[in-house]
């Protein structure tokens, strides 16, 4: 089947949901990303201790974004969401250059995996709205991400306060959702 028809398939089944896991560190911008895409007030956002869920409609799609929480307390529970995942985004504060051996490590953790082989993954480069903030090449370097071989993935900048770059980054991932597994 190609791609137009698997997407003019799941635009057709309203029942077709995509599940969308959002992880980064702490401080990476998820939530206020998340708020960008279910068009919410991002003026006042506080740090997730758990876990947020929206249904986004983005591209003829219902997307369930699971944004957890990235304080490294809670990062050892994210495995628990991994299940069932069709797409993963994975963001970075572009600004925050000495946490990038972090980031580049709780990555490579999500990329080993099992039950994340194959999904593809979107990396949102956020905060370039700041003055410091690294280009998606320099974070791509910094990552290695051109050694990632068993999936496809981008890495789009961004500024989750701007919404500069997000439906950016969106289109992508819905060109991409995977056919879901039987």
């Amino acid at each position: 089947m190609g791609l137009l028809s698997f997407l003019r398939r799941l635009k057709n089944s309203p029942e077709q949901e995509v599940r969308i896991l959002l992880l980064g560190l702490d401080n990476a911008g998820k939530t206020t990303i998340l708020k960008q895409l279910a068009s919410e007030d991002i003026s006042h956002i506080t740090p997730t201790q758990g876990f947020n869920i929206k249904s986004v409609q983005s591209q003829g799609f219902k997307l369930n974004v699971w944004d957890i929480g990235g304080q490294r307390k809670i990062r050892p529970y994210w495995r628990k969401y991994f299940e069932n995942t069709d797409l993963l985004i994975y963001v970075i504060d572009s600004s925050d250059r000495k946490r990038f051996d972090e980031t580049a490590q709780e990555l490579a953790e999500l990329l080993d995996e099992e039950k994340l082989n194959m999904v593809p993954l979107l990396i949102f480069a956020n905060k370039q709205d700041m003055m410091m903030a690294a280009t998606a090449a320099e974070i791509a370097e910094s990552l290695n991400l051109h050694t990632i071989r068993d999936r496809i993935w981008q890495i789009q900048s961004c500024s989750a306060l701007t919404a500069e770059g997000v439906q950016d980054g969106m289109v992508w991932l819905c060109r991409n959702i995977p056919t879901r597994k039987k």
